[in-house]
Order: structure tokens, then sequence, then C-alpha cells
């Protein structure tokens, strides 16, 4: 699952690209204009931006320019007029990864975010495993020991992140940001009551295990073998 944020002030062409990415279990948040995407973007860590350059009152270049100078790494797609060609290569040369043309179809557009989160530093790997664990991203399953382990949504949303970043510590607010809504009101100590719900699923496990580092956060720590 990744977290996606789709900028377009377009309301109906809105509508069904968030359905359309939802539908294939990314976590989406959506903001019609340029302003409140350059806010979102300073606080928050997206996989992917699906941004509309033709945007009422911060134009998407300028956005996608502070993006990229901020050193923002995510994936961006951006969505043109028919002939604004000018527009593409600019917005390409300021670090897009692709584009789209209007009017365009959803399933294309789903097709490129699909593509672009396979490439490097997106996300690559649908199925994660430990010796003990895997966890199918696309079917939203966690199995351990080849059994089933039923996780909440925020679960396995948590357990993913962790999964695709093993031995890394992460802070409670680089996880809310990752794992959460921006408009979220998550605290340290929710990400806390997380990390122990997991812990009490996972269980006693020699090859991964989720350990706290104090005073700086958490990481799944994994067996040098893995």
């Amino acid at each position: 699952m990744a977290k996606l944020l789709v900028v377009e002030d377009d309301s109906n062409l809105a509508d069904s690209v968030v359905d359309m990415l939802k539908s294939e279990n990314h976590m989406v948040e959506f903001t019609p204009n340029g302003m409140d995407a350059a806010n979102l973007l300073a606080v928050s860590a997206y996989d992917l931006i699906v941004l509309d350059l033709g945007l009422p009152d911060k134009d998407g270049i300028e956005v996608l320019k502070e993006y990229r100078g901020r050193g923002g790494r995510g994936k961006v797609l951006i969505l043109t007029g028919r002939g604004k060609i000018e527009e593409k290569e600019q917005g390409l040369d300021l670090g897009a990864d692709d584009y789209l043309t209007k009017p365009f179809h959803v399933k294309e557009l789903a097709a490129r975010v699909r593509a672009l989160l396979r490439r490097p530093e997106g996300v690559v790997a649908e199925v994660l495993r430990t010796a003990t664990f895997e966890l199918n991203a696309k079917t939203f399953t966690f199995t351990k020991g080849g059994v089933e382990v039923p996780l909440t949504k925020r679960e396995f949303t948590l357990l993913e992140f962790l999964m695709r970043h093993p031995n890394q510590v992460f802070s409670s607010e680089a996880i809310i940001a990752r794992v959460w809504q921006s408009d979220s009101e998550a605290s340290a100590d929710t990400v806390k009551v997380y990390i122990n719900r997991l812990r009490n699923k996972l269980g006693d496990n020699l090859d991964a295990e989720i350990k706290t580092v104090y005073g700086v956060g958490y990481k799944l720590e994994v067996a040098a073998d893995q």
C-alpha cells in the first residue's frame, strides 16, 4: 500500500482518480488547489503525487519546483492539457517522473502509477517475506508460519511500512507522516498503541521483531540472514 496525493481542481476527474487508486488499496489524499498541496507536501511523506499543472491558485509547476527543491523524493506524475508541450518539458526538467495528457482514461493513470511505484525507491515488491512472516500487499493478507493473522487496515499499513524498511529506525513523527492521513490527530501515543498491537499479533519470533530504540523510535529488526 502506497501513500498518494492527488492534486486536481476538476472535481469529477479527481473523484474518478481517487476512487480508482483507492480500489488498488492505496492510501489516497486529495486537494483541489496548489497552496494546500504545497502545505501537505511540506509536512507529510508521499510515495507518489498525481499533480495537475493547471491549478487556479498556485501553479503546479511551482508546487513541483518547491517540492524537489526541498529534497522531496516521491514519484510525480503530472497532468497537462492537450498541446501544452512547454508545460510537459518544464515539468520533466524540474523532476517529474511521467506525464499524462488530458483527457485520459483513469485505468491508464492507474497503470502509470503502478509502473512508477515499481521503479527503484518506490513500492517494489507486492510480497514481503522473512523466514516466518509473509505480507501480501496485493491480497491484503499477512501470514505467520503459513497461518493467516488478521490485521486491521492500520495495523497492516504500519507493518508493511516497517517491512519495506527493515532494520531502519523511524521516529513516531516519521511513522505518522507515512502511515496516517495528513489531517489525522495521531500522536506518539497512538503509534505506541499500534506498535504494541502488532507485537501481540506477531508474538515471539527470532527472525523479525519490532524493537523500540529509546529516545529515537521503532524498527523492525530482521535477522542478518534474511
